[in-house]
């Protein structure tokens, strides 16, 4: 009986309309095959859709020209004097700021998304142990020989299909579950039935002994997951401290460089002032006419300082804006931002070895080197554990059945008839096992490095504590001697005013006390800003924030699929 006869000879069965397919499947498979070599020479490098940045863009240098601006006429009336009559004026309060900081600051708004991310990773290991649902259905066709009165041939078709749950154990292992269905057709003459059905119902546990066997050596990931966690919660807490320390901070740089700008300004009336001094006593012919050029030069000095303010003014107000984000004060917003919140000047009595002691129960970062240990610790169990040898158990337990029809089969099953138990041991012992103790040993080196960095830590912790009391008890000190220095300066100067009048003095000498003036308000103005942010240093010192009202924060929540 040749190929042809022989199919003829099939029934015409459900399974005859996939003969074309099948006959092309062995085609298409090679095709399939050399598909992937046509072309692959731009994988990678734009073939597949990938971003393509031209070389240029990464390779050249564009040369950055300034045009100049236009030529004036040197003059010493300052260029660039405030404007804040005519330029809109926003007030706040340190409140303000660092609510507004919390609210809307982009480096906060990045960071909170950290925990989110760690949350739902933990939720990811947690499921390990879900139940698998699993089906394999397959389709088979065979031809072979078979020995009759002469060498013929005989063609197979089984289909099958085997349901199935895969139950994972916190213990290590897993248990199987399956229910292998099959259809079987035949035309070898031999058989007792051209077509008959299997059923089975099959129950298998495979269950580690010595490696990898317990709950804690298979909750690793979870416990490791669970530890980022946390540690994603702190470093996010952490970012919050920061943003609303720079957040003061630079508020408090701003409430300084509109009172240095104010300094400066006030320095340069009072030279315009002695300016017009000197003109009337030249007019009244009691001074030299030298005296206008000493005075006009001392105007020109304060033009430089005013400038210099207004600059620094300009920067904080926009270092503010950035901190803030919010969407009324974009950077480029010509609004003039004005403190409103006083910086207090009150001594405080600080104990060093007590906030040092509080910093070391409250700091962020300090519980994320321990939160690190710990995570150190279980990598040290799991890497013992597999230096274990790998024993395990394997159990199966089947029940079969068989029929022409497959209601037969189903309750041959049922019926327990057909029984099948294997059970087993497997047992691998590396020669040598030296890869597991190299993990083992790097497990425990990397402990050490970890607790090393806590001690480190700590020693720097502490150094910030003292550092951030002594610049708060100098910074209050500075503020004693600077109003005291003002207080004197202001005094000189009237002195100086009267004698400059009676013609005692010169110009330069009234110039010069106006200076010293200046330079000790200054001084105490810079005092007091140090004061404050010497205090925002200790409360980030001790993994505080300044502040009446508690602060708290959320993570972003995830997207929905």
């Amino acid at each position: 009986m040749n190929k042809s006869e022989r199919q003829a000879s099939m029934m015409p069965g459900r399974f005859s309309f996939l003969r074309p397919s099948l006959a092309i499947f062995p085609w298409l498979l090679v095709v399939l095959a050399f598909i992937p070599s046509f072309g692959c020479a731009n994988y990678g490098v734009g073939g597949t859709g990938e971003l393509v940045v031209p070389h240029d863009k990464l390779h050249d240098f564009d040369r950055l020209t300034l045009p100049p601006a236009p030529a004036t006429q040197a003059t010493t009336e300052p260029t660039t004097m405030p404007t804040t009559e005519t330029v809109e004026t926003m007030e706040l309060s340190i409140e303000q700021v660092r609510r507004d900081a919390l609210a809307n600051n982009l480096d906060l708004q990045v960071q909170l998304f950290n925990p989110t991310i760690a949350s739902e990773s933990l939720k990811a290991e947690r499921a390990k142990f879900e139940a698998v649902f699993t089906t394999d259905a397959n389709y088979s066709k065979s031809e072979s020989p078979t020995i009759t009165p002469k060498i013929a041939g005989s063609e197979n078709k089984t289909m099958s299909v085997s349901p199935g749950l895969r139950l994972p154990l916190q213990i290590g292992g897993e248990i199987n579950i399956d229910a292998p269905q099959s259809q079987d057709e035949t035309n070898n003459p031999a058989a007792a039935a051209q077509r008959f059905y299997t059923s089975g119902a099959d129950a298998s546990i495979s269950l580690p002994l010595l490696r990898g066997f317990g709950v804690a050596a298979n909750a690793q990931s979870i416990r490791i997951a669970f530890y980022s966690s946390q540690s994603a919660q702190a470093a996010t807490k952490l970012e919050v401290i920061r943003v609303l320390t720079d957040a003061e901070k630079t508020y408090w740089r701003l409430y300084a460089a509109r009172r240095e700008l104010e300094v400066r300004k006030k320095e340069y009336d009072l030279a315009q002032a002695q300016l017009d001094r000197a003109r009337r006593q030249v007019t009244a012919g009691a001074l030299a006419e030298v005296e206008i050029i000493r005075a006009e030069s001392g105007v020109a000095d304060t033009v430089q300082s005013i400038i210099t303010a207004e600059n620094v003014v300009r920067q904080s107000q926009r270092d503010l804006k950035r901190i803030l984000h919010r969407p009324d004060l974009p950077l480029d917003a010509p609004t003039v931002l004005v403190p409103s919140t006083t910086p207090g000047a009150t001594p405080y009595q600080l104990d060093p070895l007590r906030l040092t002691q509080q910093s070391l129960r409250q700091r962020m970062d300090l519980l994320q080197t321990e939160l690190q240990i710990a995570s150190d610790t279980a990598n040290i169990d799991a890497a013992r554990n597999a230096t274990l040898p790998a024993l395990s158990l394997q159990y199966r337990y089947g029940l079969n059945g068989l029929g022409t029809e497959y209601p037969t089969a189903f309750s041959e099953v049922a019926d327990k008839r057909f029984e099948t138990m294997t059970a087993g041991l497997h047992l691998e012992i590396p020669i040598g096992n030296e890869a597991a103790r190299a993990h083992l040993r790097a497990a425990l080196a990397t402990r050490l490095q970890t607790l090393a960095t806590k001690e480190q830590q700590i020693t720097q912790i502490t150094e910030d504590v003292y550092n951030a009391v002594d610049t708060i008890n100098a910074a209050w000190q500075s503020i004693l001697a600077a109003q005291k220095r003002t207080i004197l300066n202001a005094r000189l100067l009237e002195v100086e005013i009267r004698s400059f009048n009676q013609g005692l003095r010169t110009s330069t000498e009234v110039l010069d006390a106006q200076t010293k003036l200046a330079d000790a308000q200054s001084a105490e103005i810079a005092a007091i800003t140090t004061y404050q942010i010497a205090q925002v240093d200790l409360a980030f010192a001790t993994g505080t924030v300044l502040g009446e009202s508690r602060v708290d924060w959320s993570p972003m929540r995830a997207p929905e699929q």
